[in-house]
């Protein structure tokens, strides 16, 4: 048999058994969207940013070893330079590309509100609350992002959507007008006259 073990903490009970639906999240609503690669987005910002804290700590010992300080100046330039890119450059350029990759998005029906959960620069969860009628589309289809949440670029994958019903209404598409056949018959029939 299984023994579950409830700790308390300063008064505070902790189950390791919990009853609540793990879709659901009391502050944010129900879970609609969990993206497939926010592990890989993680660990791949994890990586770039200890190779760069390697590499600072281990410039001055490079340097010291490596007699760099004798050379020419082009090719000093030359070497800081690529240390320099691969330090600073990949990791800032990683966290511009992923910073708007949705790793969980919530939704709840009471006060129609999404909660979108993405990594920050120091790769800690960051929340963003928005209301559906925040949510702009891009006139022109952009890389990296499928809708603006305000000012904010989010990237999801429509096809991670356990219910479709949820992503049309993310994205407007359940109350819009599209392909009404009442609107193609108006347009049909004025063409008619």
């Amino acid at each position: 048999g299984f023994i579950f073990q409830v700790t308390s903490f300063q008064g505070v009970a902790v189950r390791s058994l919990s009853t609540s639906s793990l879709h659901d999240h009391p502050e944010h609503g129900r879970l609609v969207y969990k993206g497939n690669m926010a592990k890989a987005v993680l660990g791949v910002k994890f990586f770039s940013y200890s190779t760069s804290v390697f590499n600072l700590f281990m410039m001055p010992y490079i340097m010291l070893k490596s007699g760099i300080g004798m050379e020419s100046l082009l090719f000093q330039a030359a070497f800081y330079g690529l240390i320099g890119i691969f330090t600073f450059v990949t990791p800032i350029t990683l966290h511009i590309l992923t910073k708007g990759y949705v790793i969980r998005l919530y939704y709840k029906d009471e006060v129609d509100t999404y909660t979108a959960i993405t990594y920050n620069a120091i790769l800690a969860e960051k929340v963003t609350v928005f209301h559906q009628k925040d949510v702009k589309i891009p006139d022109i289809t952009k890389m990296f992002t499928t809708f603006y949440a305000k000012t904010k670029s989010m990237l999801v994958n429509p096809t991670l959507f356990p219910n479709p019903q949820d992503y049309n209404h993310l994205m407007g598409y359940d109350k819009s007008s599209f392909f009404r056949l009442e609107d193609l018959e108006e347009v049909k029939e004025a063409d008619e006259r």
